[in-house]
């Protein structure tokens, strides 16, 4: 914490970020407002929300802190930037960048809110250090509906890959080391990200759909197409990185693309097949030079380290709890989850390098540190605080039962 402290002009908004991330930190089932001011002996939620909303602090300042604390334990001059968005189902209209739309978190179309998020994997962890939240053009078009929201005045609408191209060029430019840029098919099969990445001579593996064209020396064909003309000696049997289970061994084969003109560099299309079902993904990858297939592989299989990353943040930190409705409110609370989940990843990793692990045990991991820290300094409060906050919800929620009931009335005809 003491790295950003120098970010809060004031000792009210410190002290009160420092309770809020360490009740991210805490076992407590759900972390919204209520639930993290109960569990750090406040009286009601009240500072909780002031800090998220209304406060003098910015989260942008401590997302470039939580890039920086990352990359300094993280290290790796192979590391991956793996982009990808995440959806939190809502209900309502009123919520910042809600609509209804597609959400992996639900595999469906549904009313939701939509980020995209930059996640830096090294090989000794992997944590996200930025995030961008998602205005759908519905929204950017809507002046009122913006201001309402607090988003700022004069945002256009981006699409996923432009947020995606925006948040990497930050990395990047902030001297953050990587080789490599990962993403699915929503950013590997629009131009905007690889023709950013391109021009700045950055790699990269992103996958695309199986009627992706690509331009060869025999013409253009789709993604599909050009791997069913793949000769069985062009296969190899290669690992795409440890699963849970072992490695994740896959048939993979490439084919050689054209670039952009006047460009150098090497251009293909990576091709996955599943050794049992034969299922077939694909990849579109630029190097600024020469490099083996094996390495794309080992690119191609980091890009699964977002789902873990976000798997854990949500798990452990709450970042699909935040409950709340401004754009500020939402850039900071996902802020001060990144952090919480950043110090289990880099805790975890330093405890794997400076403590050889006992033998007939597993290394640390994030959820053991989550349990271990909660343990050691979860607050003991008395029935005297329990009661008082019971009282304070049903009273609240009194309140709210009877705003409904006269919106509902006035609707009436």
């Amino acid at each position: 914490m003491s790295r950003i402290a120098g970010r809060f002009a004031r000792v009210e908004p410190r002290r009160r970020v420092r309770r809020l991330v360490s009740g991210l930190l805490s076992d407590l089932p759900r972390k919204n407002c209520w639930t993290l001011a109960e569990h750090v002996g406040d009286a009601t939620p009240d500072g909780m929300q002031h800090l998220l909303h209304r406060a003098k602090w910015d989260a942008d300042a401590i997302r470039d802190d939580i890039r920086t604390y990352v990359v300094e334990h993280l290290h790796d001059t192979e590391a991956v930037l793996v982009v990808d968005e995440t959806g939190d189902l809502k209900k309502g209209t009123a919520t910042v960048g809600v609509q209804r739309q597609y959400t992996g978190t639900a595999g469906r179309i549904e009313n939701a809110q939509v980020a995209v998020y930059l996640v830096y994997s090294a090989d000794r962890g992997h944590a996200t250090i930025d995030r961008t939240l998602y205005v759908p053009r519905s929204w950017a078009e809507d002046p009122d509906r913006c201001r309402s929201a607090g988003i700022p005045d004069g945002l256009a609408f981006a699409t996923k890959p432009q947020l995606a191209a925006r948040m990497v060029e930050r990395a990047l430019d902030a001297g953050t080391p990587a080789r490599w840029v990962a993403g699915d098919e929503v950013y590997g099969d629009n131009p905007h990200l690889r023709t950013a990445l391109e021009h700045r001579r950055t790699g990269y593996v992103l996958a695309v759909s199986s009627t992706h064209p690509v331009i060869t020396h025999a013409g253009k064909f789709q993604a599909k197409t050009l791997a069913a003309r793949i000769p069985k000696r062009a296969w190899q049997r290669l690992s795409a990185g440890a699963g849970a289970k072992g490695e994740r061994y896959y048939d993979w084969a490439q084919v050689e693309v054209h670039g952009p003109a006047g460009e150098f560099g090497q251009w293909c299309l990576l091709v996955r097949r599943d050794r049992r079902t034969g299922e077939l993904a694909f990849y579109r990858c630029f190097s600024p030079r020469p490099v083996p297939m094996s390495e794309l592989v080992r690119v191609a299989g980091r890009r699964w380290t977002v789902e873990e990353t976000f798997q854990a943040s949500k798990s452990l930190t709450g970042l699909d709890e935040h409950q709340v409705r401004r754009w500020t409110s939402w850039h900071r609370r996902i802020t001060l989850a990144m952090l919480a989940h950043a110090f289990l990843v880099v805790t975890a990793a330093a405890e794997r390098s400076d403590r050889p692990t006992p033998d007939g045990l597993i290394p640390l991991t994030g959820n053991e540190i989550q349990y271990l820290f909660a343990a050691l300094i979860s607050p003991i409060h008395d029935l005297a605080h329990r009661l008082r906050w019971s009282h304070w919800r049903r009273r609240h929620q009194a309140r709210a039962r009877q705003c409904h009931c006269r919106r509902q009335a006035a609707a009436q005809p």
